[in-house]
């Protein structure tokens, strides 16, 4: 990835509850968070349950990765 681009994670299984905030409040605990977002359905623009999560450091993508992987997230 290109310098200054930041780190991009994946993010799936999400509770349909889960807000742009949320997912970055529960990122954040492993770094700089640039930017969280849901992918929503363009129709009802409700969430699809899964987004991501774009880390200022790949340290700290790495770092969340290895911490929440597998984990069932509710934020």
């Amino acid at each position: 990835m290109a310098k200054g681009l930041g780190f991009e994670l994946f993010v799936s299984r999400l509770s349909s509850y889960t807000t742009n905030q949320g997912l970055k409040n529960l990122f954040s605990q492993f770094g700089a968070v640039t930017e969280a977002r849901l992918v929503k359905d363009p129709k009802t623009q409700r969430p699809k349950g899964f987004g991501f999560v774009t880390f200022e450091k790949e340290t700290h993508a790495q770092k969340a990765l290895k911490s929440m992987n597998g984990r069932n997230l509710q934020c």
